[in-house]
């Protein structure tokens, strides 16, 4: 980390030496977790006037005693500076000093006025080029809490993703997740997201932005697209597992111009989040994979079911699909025919053949030939509700196993 030292007038007795203390006072400041507010007022209290700290990187803007209380277009125009664009200096600013990290800049510290006649002190650059030191302390301290974290969620979130059924125990989980600000106590939702962004900390902080108390990271996994996993807690209240879904529900809407996002259904045992974390990358998968739009909401109701069973307990849901309509995927594959499509569109016409027939062009005694060839392979009658009933499951759990579903 590259630092400019403030230049030193040899011709002020006695300067270097308030320039240390100063100096000294402001990095104790910053070490000691007082922040950039008490750098401001030191370097305020030192020059004579209100000064202003503006870090972009860090979302930070603060201001000595005095200062104003809207400090928009100060933000503003410190982040056009660092972009290096032209901006009108705001309305009593007397002196500013860049903080830089080598040729990058990236903030500013700013005098804006005088205080109540107090005369400026004649080195008072002097002491926001101390400011702009401590600041750039500042900024290289967040990073590393900021990587620290991001390596402590990263791992959590992988020794979930990765741990064995019936393998986590909630008080660990619970012990843990708190650590990193996330109160799983009440359950939670997870949130699984492949990227099609190149700004993958924009997703994780609107993540953290939008749910309280979210624990999101971005990963890189092998053999796939970046993708941002986040556990959703639950917040109190009585209604807490259907408030948490549907707050799920929005922020996965939202973050669908960014990839595509699954969803799991909500886990009230911490100790089931790794089974979370598989369901909600298998909806994602589904999505990812799908070449037909899937009408119904995938989040809820049976699909919600299915993809929970097959979680932890995948050979039961491949076990239904195969006695139901397995069968007629594999003619459909031999003989290029659409039985699976026929049955769907009558599954989703309430089995009204006429409106099946102009829903798939075809004349109705196309669409009860193909019935009856569904009938004679299954040996499940689309007629009859409780085998009807068999086979919109069945269709449900091809989706989810392999979703390329003829048109």
């Amino acid at each position: 980390m590259a630092t400019a030292q403030p230049t030193v007038p040899a011709r002020h007795a006695g300067l270097v030496e308030r320039l240390r203390a100063v100096h000294l006072e402001m990095m104790d400041a910053v070490l000691g977790g007082d922040g950039l507010g008490r750098v401001a007022q030191l370097a305020a209290d030192a020059a004579g006037g209100t000064v202003a700290i503006v870090v972009p990187r860090l979302g930070a803007a603060v201001a000595s005693g005095g200062g104003p209380s809207d400090l928009g277009p100060l933000r503003r125009y410190v982040a056009d500076r660092s972009k290096d664009r032209p901006a009108p200096v705001p309305t009593g600013c007397l002196a500013e000093v860049p903080i830089a990290s080598g040729d990058e800049v990236i903030g500013g510290v700013l005098l804006l006025e005088r205080e109540g006649g107090r005369p400026l002190s004649p080195d008072a650059t002097e002491f926001l080029h101390l400011a702009a030191v401590a600041s750039l302390t500042e900024v290289a301290v967040e990073e590393a809490k900021e990587e620290v974290e991001q390596n402590l969620r990263g791992s959590f979130l992988e020794e979930l993703r990765a741990a064995k059924p019936d393998a986590l125990e909630a008080r660990e989980v619970l012990r843990r997740a708190a650590r990193l600000g996330c109160d799983l106590a009440r359950g939670a939702v997870v949130l699984c997201a492949e990227l099609t962004t190149d700004r993958p900390r924009h997703v994780v902080a609107t993540i953290a932005g939008e749910h309280p108390g979210a624990l999101a990271q971005h990963m890189e996994l092998p053999g796939s697209a970046p993708r941002v996993y986040a556990l959703l807690p639950a917040g109190n209240g009585d209604g807490a597992p259907e408030a948490t879904q549907a707050a799920a529900r929005r922020l996965a809407s939202r973050l669908q111009r960014h990839g595509t996002v699954g969803l799991s259904s909500f886990y009230a045992d911490p100790a089931e989040l790794g089974r979370a974390i598989q369901e909600a990358e298998l909806v994602l998968d589904v999505l990812r994979r799908s070449d037909v739009p899937i009408n119904e909401d995938i989040g809820t109701g049976t699909y919600r079911l299915l993809f929970r069973v097959l979680a932890s307990h995948p050979e039961e849901v491949r076990s239904f699909y195969e006695d139901t309509v397995a069968p007629i995927v594999a003619y459909d594959d031999q003989y290029a025919t659409d039985l699976v499509g026929t049955l769907e569109a009558y599954l989703e016409q309430n089995c009204n053949m006429n409106a099946t027939a102009a829903a798939i062009y075809a004349h109705r005694h196309t669409v009860a030939y193909r019935l009856e060839r569904v009938r004679e392979l299954t040996s499940l009658d689309p007629m009859q509700s409780e085998d009807r009933e068999r086979l919109g499951l069945g269709l449900k759990a091809y989706r989810i196993i392999a979703p390329r579903l003829p048109r």
